[in-house]
């Protein structure tokens, strides 16, 4: 091997530092090279540290050529330098890691003095001193600096390129204006090629099974949802989290032609249910059986495509989960004691987790429940709580005696560690339930309780605990094989088949523990080959504008009440997947549904596909015309097809949100492209010019047709839409490869073309903000009639309490928020107009309240 350095290259500190861990285990030269030399023959500029390998291949990667001489000196792979965020949790460890020694070389310029470091940094400045005073990393300060200190990397930085200035760009998470990438020839020419095979170069449909089964020699997925809990009705952040995020990745992986199974069901058994029943005065049963409907309906609704919907109050539920529990009995995994519990006197009964509120021992949240405070996430024990109270009588209840059975968590740490080992490396398990299942491990695993004193569950088969049934999180994940047993009783095949199936598990991130921790424990432990997740994909929570969802207070829009907007479906998914929580919170807004309706789908998305097929439409008859590509073309076939390949990439990855940008942006090439070149102006001129109006309509004809099998995971019922609109073959319709096809040539006549997308309406979005916003604003409109039984002007304005006022002033720094959008994105003038007087009308109301004259309309003084 030959490592290729350069003095003063910054990049060459932490290489020369593993170079020191990797002493011995191989033959190494290390050159020494200038910083103009071209090392790597097949690079444009220079480029160092340069590793060439004994194979003649070369690594010009810091990190890269770091991870190869770890390797040389036996480090094993480990999860947390996989993972960049996972590294950044644990608080610069002491330990010389691979992530250490790649970052210290990268920050070395900054932090070798340490006047730049301001006091609150000092652990970093501990951790970087402790690294600087190890033999490979001042051997290697020594090779790059020659006692020069940090000036010696003067020269080399002044030699490379300036990067692109960031001065200017506003911080936003919209997508930026791309500047087309550089494409070499070879790219432009396979890109050409695939083209011109066309549909021949689909394979042929997979045939359809039913029921789905793996099938040896496929790649065969299963796919879960979170079973949603059957006592409340899903909202927006319960859609985007589970259900809508697996579905749109089901159907990507048939997109794929995947053998996929999708499964999901409401689950039914626990306190929650039992609660439920008591409010509505109803057995369980009857409350599982009406609201597995009401699910079942919204799902259908939103167009979710589940193989099997099912439920967990079945005697599949309770054979297999009897079955996992006895197993993990006999092999001594199950514990017993005595536990305090909390029982309510009036109610004469304990009270199971979900009976019980009170306030969190961890974060102080008034609201917390009695096994999961909502806020921080923690796992609580009942009698941990702060201020507990039983739910049903608001009583405070007494602590008692009981006995339960446990898993030892402990005892099956070590097997779990192994299969993390096993799985975390090269999945694409996200990085919140990484960091999650790690934070339980490093706090050491407990024994978990899993019996409850209940009545409605799955049943406990061991004697003297007969008026005991499981803890809904012990059976709930068993759910996932329950509904695959009713589906199938081929299930094993899924559900017994590691080696052959690969698990996709979708949730919210408050649900991590019980998919990473607690199930896989569980399964361990049977000792029964049970198929473990592969890839456990969390978001994080979707909040509703400024704050939560809430059905008892009116806040937010709830599945069932999505119907009765106006708002089609599609348009829903759409807007949910575009601000799918995928590495932080975010927040649906009502202006911000407004604005990428009207701006993505119906003047990007929508304005694009319908120009294209009109044009087929009216100015050749409804045939596709002959298209003759130039340079430009080819060199636009290049582009979608490498944004049709970074969908896919992200979507294997499961970004989901992410890759739907790339949708946009080929569909903002077309749009551009169709600009460019006016057609309709060429069709009206010469015969090249009609011949060149020709070639654009039919690239861009086939552009829309790509962008209707590219949106099929995301909009499926506009996506059906365009292609019957462009009677697209069949086979094209189910099938998406990594290459761009022509799959409309010449002389294809194409159906009706019809707009695909409606302008939302300011009034219509502000009447739905304020029908989901509670109600607050409205008693707001009619203090005067409420606060007082004593019509006098004086009492008008003065007896406005702290909350009608805070409800107001709320209000004002909403609207003034939306005005400031506006503006910001240059929107209409009318419409900026007319949500200004909102704000100004919001600020009279504001004043009344408070009990200040209105202010006079502000103009210009009179000279």
């Amino acid at each position: 091997m030959r490592l290729f350095v350069s003095e003063g290259a910054p990049g060459c500190l932490p290489v020369l530092a593993a170079a020191g861990r990797a002493r011995g285990r191989a033959e190494l030269l290390i050159s020494t090279v200038g910083p103009e030399d071209c090392v790597v023959p097949f690079l444009t500029r220079p480029k160092v540290p340069v590793l060439q390998l004994d194979s003649g291949n070369y690594l010009f990667s810091t990190s890269a050529i770091c991870r190869y001489f770890f390797l040389l000196s036996g480090w094993e792979q480990d999860d947390l330098t996989n993972q960049w965020l996972e590294w950044e949790a644990t608080e610069l460890q002491e330990t010389e890691s691979l992530a250490d020694i790649v970052l210290w070389g990268a920050l070395y310029p900054l932090l070798q003095d340490p006047a730049y470091l301001p006091e609150e940094l000092s652990a970093l400045h501990s951790w970087f001193q402790t690294l600087s005073t190890q033999e490979p990393c001042q051997r290697a300060a020594e090779t790059v600096l020659k006692q020069q200190g940090v000036l010696a990397l003067r020269p080399y930085l002044q030699k490379q390129p300036q990067p692109s200035p960031a001065e200017g760009r506003a911080v936003t998470n919209e997508p930026e204006e791309e500047e087309l990438a550089t494409l070499s020839e070879e790219e432009i020419a396979v890109a050409v090629t695939a083209w011109e095979k066309g549909l021949e170069s689909l394979p042929p449909l997979r045939p359809q099974q039913n029921p789905v089964l793996p099938v040896t020699g496929e790649r065969n997925v299963l796919i879960t949802s979170a079973l949603p809990y059957v006592n409340n009705v899903p909202h927006l952040g319960n859609i985007i989290g589970c259900v809508l995020s697996a579905d749109v990745f089901a159907r990507y992986s048939r997109l794929r032609q995947w053998n996929t199974l999708y499964l999901c069901g409401t689950d039914e058994y626990g306190t929650a249910t039992e609660t439920k029943a008591m409010e509505e005065g109803l057995t369980p049963q009857e409350i599982c059986d009406k609201y597995h409907i009401i699910h079942a309906d919204i799902y259908r609704w939103f167009n979710i495509s589940f193989d099997t919907f099912g439920r967990t109050t079945t005697p599949q539920q309770t054979k297999i989960t009897q079955d996992i529990f006895q197993r993990l009995l006999t092999r001594g995994f199950v514990l017993q004691d005595t536990v305090e519990q909390l029982r309510c006197e009036h109610c004469a009964r304990f009270l199971a987790d979900r009976f019980v509120e009170g306030v969190c021992p961890f974060c102080g949240y008034e609201e917390a429940r009695g096994d999961q405070c909502d806020k921080c996430g923690k796992l609580i024990n009942a009698v941990e709580l702060k201020k507990p109270q039983c739910k049903v009588c608001r009583s405070c209840p007494v602590v008692q005696s009981t006995h339960h059975l446990f898993l030892d968590l402990p005892k099956l740490e070590k097997r779990l560690e192994e299969w993390l080992g096993r799985t975390l490396p090269g999945s694409d398990w996200t990085p919140n339930a990484r960091f999650i299942t790690r934070s339980w491990l490093r706090d050491g695993l407990k024994p978990r309780c899993i019996t409850r004193d209940l009545k409605w569950g799955t049943p406990v088969p061991l004697e003297g605990f007969e008026d005991k049934v499981f803890y809904v999180w012990f059976d709930a994940t068993i759910g996932y094989l329950s509904i695959t047993a009713n589906y199938t009783d081929q299930w094993e095949r899924w559900w017994k088949n590691p080696e052959q199936v690969d698990l996709y598990q979708f949730m919210a991130k408050d649900n991590v523990p019980f998919h990473g921790i607690v199930f896989p424990c569980s399964a361990l432990g049977a000792e029964d080959n049970y198929t473990l997740v592969s890839h456990l994909i969390a978001t994080e929570y979707l909040n509703y504008e400024d704050g939560k969802f809430s059905k008892s207070r009116g806040v937010g829009v709830f599945g069932d009440m999505a119907q009765d907007t106006g708002i089609p479906a599609d348009i829903w998914r759409f807007y949910l997947l575009y601000i799918r929580p995928e590495g932080q919170d975010s927040a649906f807004s009502w202006t911000d549904l407004l604005l990428k309706n009207n701006s993505e789908l119906l003047n990007n998305l929508g304005n694009f596909i319908n120009r294209a097929g009109m044009f087929v439409s009216k100015f050749f008859g409804g045939y596709v015309p002959e298209m003759v590509l130039t340079p430009d073309d080819q060199r636009l076939l290049a582009h979608v097809t490498l944004e049709l390949q970074h969908y896919h990439q992200l979507l294997e990855k499961v970004r989901i949100r992410d890759a739907l940008r790339s949708i946009l942006t080929i569909s903002r090439h077309g749009n551009q492209y169709i600009q460019v070149n006016e057609p309709w102006k060429r069709i009206k001129g010469s015969e090249a010019d009609r011949q060149r109006a020709g070639t654009v309509t039919g690239l861009a004809v086939n552009i829309a047709a790509l962008l209707s099998v590219m949106l099929q995971p995301y909009m499926p019922t506009v996506s059906a839409t365009i292609q019957a609109q462009l009677q697209l073959p069949p086979p094209a319709c189910s099938i998406l490869l990594t290459n761009f096809l022509c799959t409309l040539p010449a002389g294809h006549q194409i159906g009706t073309v019809s707009p695909l997308f409606q302008k939302l309406e300011n009034d219509q979005i502000e009447s739905l903000r304020q029908r989901f916003g509670g109600g607050q604003l409205e008693e707001t409109f009619d203090l005067k009639a409420k606060t007082s039984p004593k019509p006098t002007v004086i009492e008008t304005v003065t007896t406005a309490g702290p909350q009608q006022i805070q409800a107001l002033m709320d209000e004002v720094t909403k609207q003034g928020n939306i005005v400031r959008e506006l503006k910001a994105q240059k929107a209409d003038k009318n419409q900026v107009a007319a949500e200004v007087a909102k704000l100004l009308d919001l600020k009279k109301q504001l004043a009344v309240a408070e009990g200040k004259p209105p202010e006079a309309p502000k103009g210009k003084k009179k000279k």
